[in-house]
């Protein structure tokens, strides 16, 4: 293979990356300097389920294998793409739509989705708003590698197809090449279940990728859709994505260590600016900071959280220990009230009436009563929906994908494991006279 030297004088070669769900995914050199930054290789040490593990011991794959992952199967939808409509995607447009796969999570903070949050950020941000920073910024190893391996005038192409944009200096962008990345059935999603199957042991069915990436197309309007023989597939798909959520990304205990983690460090946050915790370096970066620029942002990652745990268990403050000394040692859960429907209106109207008898049972409600609030819209059709080659949408061909598209809701309340028996018993008699109407309560 030919050496190529490149970013601050590193050589570097085509390379393959052996992956556990695609197996071998292929790197030209250009694309190894980009994945060879200090800010790509950060998402190593980013975890893709956050708390998940806790659940799910297997489930600590991160950030870097799923967005290698993307990059894989964008090439592979380009490929299948020209290869039923030749010339559709240019070479130079196949880059940038693997490109923007390859760099769609560069932006996300430790933990992933978890701490995208002002409560833990004092400089907060989206991940999308993030990336973009890292991505522009010439004091980052990742800006400088993309704007070498593009130029400027073609790695701005690639920022206006990843903000979905029409054109970009007259030049069209059709609207699959943004669909490829972000839509109802992208190649972000397609990567992150089946890894996500994989590594938390789900058994809950699966689809074929494969099928998936054959049975689309791209209509004359420049849009996707499948070939009618494709619909199982696609059926297959949503299933997956419907019980992912409901067995995985909604499960009780990691909706619980969610909440641990970011009460922890919000709790951390206010002790630091009170000046009674001391932060590392990086933590002060996160919790304190309310000017963080990229090299910064760029510099944090789940380790320092982790690394504070002993001693934040250990801490004075009961706030701050309580939780940091369940996410340590995984002992005393909060365990959910089993009662079926809880709505989060039924929520808001039992809760002072529950936090008085967590009071009265000698626990402090402010930090043993806790709240969680499930929300899934279901699969939309219409709006950002997947179409069939007739140009309807697959919910109006099949009973299977209608039956998904409606929304779920529901509340979770968790409550000291001692008291939980009698807290539910009290909570059921509140909610049974009116489980279609509190009105009673208002």
């Amino acid at each position: 293979m030919e050496k190529q030297t490149g970013l601050m004088g590193m050589a570097m070669r085509d390379r393959v990356i052996r992956d556990e769900i695609h197996k071998d995914i292929f790197v030209p050199a250009a694309h190894a300097k980009i994945i060879d930054t200090r800010e790509f290789q950060r998402l190593r040490s980013i975890q893709q389920l956050s708390t998940c593990e806790y659940v799910f011991p297997a489930a600590n794959h991160n950030r870097f294998s799923h967005s290698l992952g993307a990059y894989h199967l964008a090439r592979a939808l380009v490929d299948s793409l020209n290869d039923v409509q030749p010339g559709l995607v240019s070479t130079d447009d196949a880059e940038l739509i693997q490109l923007a796969a390859l760099l769609h999570d560069i932006g996300h903070p430790p933990f992933s989705h978890l701490l995208e949050s002002p409560e833990v950020f004092a400089t907060y941000h989206s991940h999308e708003h993030w990336g973009r920073v890292l991505l522009e910024s010439t004091d980052t190893e990742v800006g400088m590698a993309l704007l070498e391996a593009l130029g400027r005038t073609r790695r701005d192409r690639l920022f206006a197809l990843l903000d979905g944009a029409s054109e970009h200096e007259g030049i069209p962008i059709p609207p699959f090449m943004k669909e490829i990345v972000s839509s109802q059935l992208d190649v972000d999603r397609m990567d992150y279940m089946v890894r996500d199957q994989a590594n938390t042991g789900a058994q809950i069915g699966g689809f074929d990728i494969a099928r998936v990436i054959r049975a689309l197309r791209v209509s004359d309007d420049g849009h996707f859709y499948v070939k009618s023989w494709g619909l199982p597939a696609i059926e297959a798909y949503l299933v997956t994505r419907y019980h992912m959520y409901h067995q995985v990304y909604f499960h009780k205990v990691n909706m619980l260590t969610q909440n641990y983690l970011v009460r922890m460090l919000s709790r951390a946050r206010a002790l630091a600016h009170d000046g009674v915790l001391s932060l590392s370096p990086s933590l002060e970066n996160m919790l304190l900071n309310s000017n963080l620029d990229a090299k910064g942002y760029a510099a944090l990652n789940d380790a320092h959280v982790r690394v504070a745990l002993p001693d934040w268990a250990e801490h004075d403050d009961s706030i701050l220990s309580h939780y940091a000394m369940r996410l340590l040692s995984r002992r005393d859960f909060h365990k959910s009230l089993r009662i079926e429907g809880l709505s989060t209106e039924m929520v808001s109207v039992v809760l002072p009436r529950l936090e008085a008898l967590v009071a009265e049972a000698g626990y402090d409600p402010n930090i043993d009563v806790i709240t969680a609030r499930i929300s899934k819209r279901g699969y939309m059709p219409y709006e950002q929906g997947i179409l069939l080659e007739d140009g309807r949408d697959a919910a109006d061909h099949s009973p299977l994908v209608r039956s998904l598209t409606q929304p779920n809701e529901r509340a979770l309340i968790f409550v000291p494991d001692a008291i939980r028996d009698e807290l539910e018993l009290s909570v059921r008699e509140w909610v049974k006279p009116s489980q279609s109407s509190l009105a009673q309560f208002e």
